[in-house]
């Protein structure tokens, strides 16, 4: 892949190798584990039948698919061949004409001149190395009356499900932490920081919602194991026989603990986060 900011380089070697293979791998597992959150993030975005959307970090497609059945047409952009070629192959199967998908860094990608009336992300945008740069093209890319909606998860305190799989699997290690200022997970969890970021690109004054869902993890403890095992297979790798038997049963035991009627579920939360021009 060609035209990617050194800053974002690190990021696209794993998005568009073992990180994007591991999301393509679990495509299914990952849209059902945030399938909550799915509604209102649509209905914040309030996209018109007339309307062209661009789709930022769009995976493995969902969301690109639901703005397509919604608006006159759709681009969804990613790091991931993997997950692109996922998405292709889902909206062709869907029957979906007004859909493309394009490999690009939206950091420096050329997006066109007020060409979009909605960009829209599904946790696709913490993990930009210039965040600014990352938004000030997409202010460049978004008509003057058009509208920016993110979904971003919010500070990890308030999403027990990453604290309780990086305990099991720490074994009395202190992993490292993602950053909260980014490039990360939960880099956009402080809406402060959001709002210096988004203002310094050009879109003063974003709307900050919270909303909760469960983040679904499997229909019981088997499944989910298999599905939370694939996700920290990285510092699973670093353990000893011993010591990776010693974490798996502490897996099992979290998951175990947050098995309910609807299968294995943890709290979490996201901040919807809505922008203008």
């Amino acid at each position: 892949m060609t035209g990617i900011h050194p800053s974002n380089a690190e990021a696209a070697t794993a998005w568009d190798g073992p990180t994007g293979d591991l999301w393509a791998d679990h495509a299914d597992m990952f849209d059902a584990g945030v399938a909550g959150y799915l509604p209102p993030f649509l209905d914040a975005a309030a996209i018109e039948p007339t309307a062209h959307v661009l789709d930022v970090g769009c995976g493995n497609g969902v969301t690109t698919r639901e703005a397509a059945r919604r608006a006159a047409s759709v681009t969804g952009v990613d790091l991931s061949a993997r997950m692109l070629d996922t998405a292709r192959t889902r909206a062709a199967a869907d029957g979906l004409a007004n859909v493309s998908f394009v490999q690009a860094d939206v950091q420096v990608a050329d997006l066109g001149e007020a060409r979009y009336d909605r960009v829209i992300s599904r946790n696709g945008v913490m993990f930009f190395g210039d965040p600014v740069a990352a938004f000030a093209n997409l202010a460049r890319a978004l008509k003057p009356d058009g509208r920016m909606v993110l979904l971003v998860w919010q500070a990890m305190a308030e999403n027990p499900w990453f604290t309780a799989f990086r305990r099991a699997v720490a074994v009395g290690r202190d992993l490292p932490l993602p950053p909260p200022d980014g490039p990360g997970p939960f880099a956009f969890g402080d809406p402060d920081r959001v709002r210096t970021l988004l203002s310094a690109a050009g879109f003063p004054e974003p709307d900050f919602a919270g909303v909760r869902a469960p983040m679904f993890y499997g229909p019981d403890v088997a499944a989910a194991e298999r599905y939370v095992r694939a996700m920290m297979r990285g510092p699973l790798a670093e353990l000893d026989d011993t010591t990776r038997a010693e974490a798996g049963a502490a897996l099992r035991a979290t998951l175990e603990e947050h098995l309910g009627p609807e299968g294995v579920t943890y709290p979490s939360a996201m901040w919807i986060v809505t922008a203008r021009r």
